[in-house]
């Protein structure tokens, strides 16, 4: 790639940090995506009410946020690669604790939007450097074992956030539960600043060059691995995300579900995404990247296939939703390390600007998804039950295809 080719300026070893602090970063800096979308959907239809908005605005408090982290990763992976992680990751942080309590403080839905884009675009600095730490620091099979460890930490704070939520919304209102994300934002910005030593040991001076990055980004898009391994994670965050974006409407408004029981609802769908992870590591050892993606799409097909059929056949209820979608959610912690390592594992001297182009098609889906689902809601499950087992077909699909043809993620540019 252009980027290997260039002059580089040294970097503190890459090994200095112990794994266990490794881990606990980068749960963190992962977990910062759950954190802000899981903790205020239990809220939203409160704010929605309290701001007398229609249901599509609302829907632009999530789908905005994600549309700004999608687009910022691809300026924060460039800057990444140039600068280093550490001073990309304190930029980040510390404007993502600014811009949550500005949202706290909003005084109108626009104020609102306009702050949560700006938490999105933060966020993206956080999540991008995540994934680029980890092809910093190890190869593509071994990274995504370490990098489902760093997930079972996002899926901790997964089944955390939507009952505090839930709890914190009802008792003291839906700015308390913002406000948490100020907190926890601080938090990951101070962990970071003490204890993060920096991973990438040869900087690239021209990865900002616009000829350079438009070459490193041509490069990218047309690996044949890093295209499979995307479209997975693609089709796998987006039934999350239809997921995230409709079920709070669905359960709360449509299946009269209470905020704080819907709060717990998300911690099982989290605790299953949880248990996902913790499946991968014990499927990679025995069966490979490639063969674990695959039995994971079939997971992902059975559960979507379930909830499909029980809302055209008419059993319309939580449980019909929810149970199958532990399913899709356990196969969703297989697919999500294994795609983002393998997107990113044949690109070690650009791990920023593949990180970023991985993440970017990911929240460009989520807001296409969103868009979509703001003007589908018609007080009825098929919005959610069809947009799921939509993308569960479409993650069985990929999975037994394009991954099996192209997915080997030891294969790195030269």
């Amino acid at each position: 790639m252009p980027a290997s080719s260039s002059p580089v300026t040294a970097a503190p070893p890459a090994h200095a940090m112990q794994p266990g602090l490794v881990v606990l970063i980068l749960s963190l800096l992962l977990g910062i995506q759950p954190v802000t979308t899981d903790l205020y959907l239990p809220a939203l239809p409160a704010l929605t009410d309290g701001f007398k908005a229609p249901m599509a605005q609302a829907q632009l408090t999530l789908s905005a946020l994600l549309l700004a982290f999608g687009v910022s990763q691809l300026l924060w992976g460039p800057l990444s690669d140039r600068f280093g992680r550490r001073p990309i990751l304190l930029l980040g942080l510390a404007a993502y604790t600014l811009a949550a309590a500005g949202s706290a403080l909003a005084a109108s839905m626009e104020l609102l939007i306009a702050w949560r884009t700006v938490q999105g675009a933060a966020m993206g600095a956080a999540v991008m450097g995540a994934r680029a730490v980890v092809r910093d620091l190890y190869a593509p099979e071994t990274g995504a074992r370490v990098m489902s460890k760093g997930l079972s930490g996002l899926g901790l704070m997964a089944c955390i956030s939507p009952p505090l939520g839930g709890l914190v919304s009802d008792l003291l209102g839906w700015r308390a539960a913002l406000l948490l994300l100020a907190l926890f934002g601080a938090t990951a910005l101070t962990v970071v600043a003490l204890r993060f030593q920096e991973t990438v040991q040869r900087r690239n001076p021209d990865a900002l060059r616009p000829g350079t990055l438009v070459r490193t980004w041509a490069g990218i898009v047309r690996h044949p691995t890093f295209l499979a391994y995307t479209l997975l994670a693609t089709a796998s965050y987006s039934v999350l995300f239809t997921f995230l974006a409709a079920s709070s409407f669905i359960f709360i408004k449509v299946l009269g579900m209470g905020k704080t029981a819907y709060g717990f609802a998300m911690f099982s769908s989290a605790f299953a995404y949880l248990a996902g992870t913790f499946l991968c590591r014990r499927l990679l050892p025995r069966f490979g990247v490639r063969r674990s993606v695959a039995i994971a799409g079939a997971i992902s097909l059975t559960g979507g296939s379930l909830i499909g059929g029980f809302a055209l056949a008419g059993w319309h209820s939580v449980a019909t939703i929810l149970v199958p979608f532990w399913l899709v959610m356990l196969a969703h912690g297989v697919h999500q390390p294994c795609s983002q390592s393998g997107a990113v594992g044949p690109f070690p001297q650009a791990a920023g600007a593949a990180s970023a182009l991985n993440g970017f098609s990911m929240m460009l889906a989520a807001f296409g998804v969103g868009g979509w689902l703001g003007t589908r809601f018609d007080g009825t499950v098929f919005p959610l039950t069809n947009g799921i087992w939509f993308f569960s077909v479409l993650i069985a699909a990929v999975a037994w295809t394009l991954v099996q043809k192209f997915g080997e993620p030891g294969h790195a540019q030269r």
